[in-house]
């Protein structure tokens, strides 16, 4: 019953020690202020898919993605010296696009808060004094 919950535990180990690493600094510039969102583990713990963010635009992220990639090795035996495994995971970077659609959520949430708010500033009298005044008791008799 324990075995099921050792990838999430090593998952947990791996996505600590890399927040560590990054937290010292990496001396390749394209690597900026990254963000280890989560990590995921295969069942046998050799592989690491790790979702990662940085802050930033487009041009960034494709930058950071490239850094990562080229420091996969040093991260392992970084990770390796640490991690109590047989086999260090190798590391697979995914980019975390979930942060991307929770801010196109939010920005679309207050696109529409900020439109209704723009309707309750008119005047609401307006739009119902023409249906009152379109709507008087000899039309409806007739």
């Amino acid at each position: 019953m324990s075995t099921h919950n050792r990838p999430e535990r090593v998952a947990q180990m791996v996505q600590q020690l890399l927040g560590e690493i990054f937290a010292r600094g990496m001396r390749d510039p394209r690597i900026g202020f990254v963000t280890i969102t989560g990590v995921k583990m295969s069942p046998d713990l050799r592989e690491a898919r790790v979702y990662w963010t940085v802050h930033g635009d487009t041009e960034q992220r494709k930058q950071t993605a490239k850094g990562l990639d080229n420091a996969r090795g040093f991260l392992r035996r970084a990770m390796g010296g640490e991690l109590t495994l047989r086999v260090v995971p190798e590391l697979q970077f995914t980019y975390d696009e979930a942060i991307d659609r929770g801010e196109r959520i939010e920005q679309l949430i207050r696109q529409v808060h900020d439109e209704q708010h723009g309707r309750r500033e008119e005047p609401p009298e307006g739009p119902v004094l023409a249906k009152a005044e379109g709507t008087s008791a000899g039309d409806k008799d007739s």
